[in-house]
């Protein structure tokens, strides 16, 4: 059992950054991979990044967040990040974190872990 707690979410202008967390508790967090997802409002969740398990060396992005948010983890720490800098107002979105044991690469939602998510606007 995984629980994930997300933090780092606020207001911030556009070109600015925030920092995301995703806290997980569990001595198996390094055998998950990590991703993060958002879901703004009116539309449907969708993929932002996701890192592979500890070791695993893959890291995949959706296409317009590519250049612009980073995603990493610490594994000591139990935790994912997702650096967001260059921030625009289309960025506005709930974020969430998940985890899952199969491979990064994921082609579904239906993912083993999910937590709350941390709202993220940004203004023009």
């Amino acid at each position: 059992q995984v629980q994930l707690v997300e933090s780092g979410g606020g207001l911030v202008q556009a070109g600015g950054s925030l920092r995301l967390s995703c806290a997980g508790s569990g001595r198996t967090f390094s055998m998950y991979a990590m991703g993060w997802f958002r879901q703004a409002p009116g539309k449907q969740r969708e993929f932002v990044a996701s890192i592979s398990r500890s070791g695993g060396g893959s890291i995949y992005y959706a296409e317009f967040v590519k250049g612009r948010f980073t995603i990493s983890r610490d594994d000591a720490k139990n935790t994912v990040y997702l650096q967001m800098n260059s921030l625009k107002p289309e960025d506005t979105a709930v974020y969430y974190c998940a985890a899952d044991l199969r491979p990064a690469g994921w082609a579904t939602f239906d993912l083993d872990y999910w937590g709350q998510g941390t709202q993220v606007t940004v203004s023009s």
